[in-house]
């Protein structure tokens, strides 16, 4: 066990760090007052960090009637993150710094080949040309989160199912890959991504309590109370596509099998209605139209009276679904994201249902980030990660956070 004093330092080094990357250039005077730490505990960590690299001198400040204050900032650049978002068809990735800025963001085709290893060698591959294509030393990956559409055991690093993937169940992904990467790897559910993401750059920062819901192909919520994201006991909140649906059959769920509310109004139950109503009469002259099932919520909002059927009954099954969630949870903040999920049409006939609620009424918001929520939120996992692993002997301490505990949470 390393002595009371370096646990100290380490604790203080990572406060000051943690202050330069909140504030932007501060002076040692700013940095004590902010942290409340002594003017000689200020230096022996400054020069702790400037020794590792991890902060450079500015040169001098505004004076306010003195000498100019030296100025220090945090070197973003020392080190650098991976962000990834698996899907069915596609695997995103993004490079940042450690500032959180994007390098680059590239879409990996994954030509219907979605089985681990083949998704695993394409987050390799790419992130390896990324680091080629900006010069950027392969030691310097500090850390790396990776995304799935399934229940993940983030503690363990293991993706415990992921239905609409081929071969996703029990995957060590963390251990894999780390070893493929070579670099600290954490994974966690798409959608909790995507909530970190929307909570940390999007419609959500700053709020609290707030359920980020996507309806896709899938359907599944990121649940955020206290500022903290919300596994459960089992790795399972948030999985609300089993919620029961009344007039749905009644059975047990199964792990591999779509839930009550996802066979009711995801992105394929739309469809599947659309074909069905079709078949009973022509659209206005469309019959036999191919639109998938975001394109079906946008032709209600064209007037088109089948598909505008359909928008009221997911509408109505969803703002169910939102008001059972608030009235366990009661965040102050709804955001819809997905390709179904985040349509105008859907987001104004499901707020103007919720609204007649006399309580548990949330601001009910589209999601800002669209998109890029999933693998954005997975940029802020792997710096909230990296910030652990900078400094040389943080995790030897049961003092600093751990994964699954601190990791999934964002700043004001």
């Amino acid at each position: 066990m390393l002595g009371r004093p370096r646990l100290l330092r380490d604790f203080n080094a990572q406060q000051i760090l943690r202050l330069l990357r909140k504030h932007g250039p501060c002076s040692r005077a700013d940095l004590a007052r902010y942290s409340g730490l002594s003017a000689p505990t200020i230096s022996s960590g400054v020069a702790y960090l400037k020794q590792h690299g991890l902060i450079e001198p500015m040169g001098p400040g505004p004076s306010s009637g003195g000498r100019p204050p030296d100025l220090l900032r945090f070197n973003s650049k020392v080190g650098y993150v991976a962000g990834v978002d698996i899907g069915t068809s596609l695997v995103r990735i993004a490079l940042a710094d450690l500032d959180g800025t994007i390098i680059e963001k590239v879409d990996v085709a994954t030509h219907s080949q979605s089985t681990p290893d083949h998704v695993v060698s394409l987050i390799a591959t790419g992130i390896r040309k990324l680091q080629a294509r900006h010069r950027i030393p392969a030691k310097k990956l500090v850390a790396l989160a990776a995304g799935v559409p399934g229940i993940t055991d983030v503690q363990k690093g293991i993706v415990l199912s992921a239905p609409i993937l081929a071969h996703w169940q029990a995957v060590p992904l963390r251990e894999i890959l780390a070893k493929r990467v070579g670099a600290h790897a954490v994974v966690e559910n798409d959608v909790n991504l995507a909530a970190l993401g929307e909570g940390r750059w999007g419609i959500a920062r700053g709020v609290k309590n707030f359920v980020f819901l996507t309806v896709g192909s899938g359907i599944g919520a990121g649940i955020f109370i206290n500022g903290h994201l919300y596994h459960g006991a089992d790795w399972a909140a948030g999985e609300i596509g089993y919620l029961y649906v009344p007039g749905t059959e009644e059975s047990p769920l199964a792990i591999l099998k779509p839930g009550p509310l996802e066979d009711m109004i995801g992105a394929r139950a739309i469809e599947s209605a659309w074909r069905k109503l079709e078949g009973q009469g022509s659209e206005n002259g469309r019959g036999g139209l191919e639109v998938d099932g975001g394109g079906i919520l946008d032709l209600a909002e064209k007037g088109y009276p089948l598909a505008g059927r359909i928008l009221q009954q997911t509408a109505r099954i969803l703002a169910d679904a939102v008001t059972n969630i608030c009235v366990v949870l009661n965040p102050s903040l709804v955001v819809l994201g997905g390709r179904v999920g985040s349509r105008p049409a859907l987001f104004k006939a499901t707020s103007r249902i919720i609204e007649c609620n006399e309580f548990c009424r949330p601001r009910v918001a589209v999601s800002k980030l669209a998109t890029e929520a999933a693998v954005l939120g997975a940029v802020q996992l792997a710096l909230n990660v990296a910030e652990q692993k900078i400094l040389p002997d943080i995790e030897k301490y049961d003092a600093f956070p751990s994964e699954g505990r601190a990791l999934h949470q964002f700043e004001d």
